[in-house]
């Protein structure tokens, strides 16, 4: 149980880093040339839903935890690898909403468990004739 716990943990910081190396390398021209970007963060959802779905009993708690893990590495690289026009601080908050927008993956994932659990409740005892 607690191996399938630190599971969950390290890939929602596995996923949280690669996702943040995306989106700062590759796809940060591509949101900003068409005018939206603040689309870039939505992909932010994954790693929190993977991670929700990888953890058993703290479907929220595990990947938030994750991220908290990720989110030191992620601001070293913005210190000392990327090159931006905005402030350190700016830099920060972004930092800070990709953390909501992953820990709401996460919250999204328990939502669609929670309807497909209750639609299994509701649904009428189908005969085996």
């Amino acid at each position: 149980m607690r191996a399938h716990r630190w599971m969950s943990i390290i890939c929602c910081c596995v996923l949280f880093l690669v996702v943040f190396l995306a989106v700062r390398w590759n796809m940060r021209g591509a949101f900003r040339a068409a005018g939206h970007p603040e689309l870039g963060l939505l992909v932010f959802l994954i790693p929190g839903a993977v991670a929700s779905f990888f953890a058993r009993k703290e479907r929220i708690v595990e990947p938030l935890i994750g991220v908290m893990i990720a989110l030191p590495v992620c601001i070293i690289a913005l210190d000392t690898i990327f090159v931006s026009d905005r402030p350190f601080v700016q830099e920060i908050a972004w930092l800070l909403s990709a953390v909501f927008w992953s820990s709401l993956g996460s919250l999204c994932f328990l939502m669609v468990v929670g309807m497909r659990k209750k639609r299994r409740e509701l649904a009428p005892p189908q005969d085996d004739e």
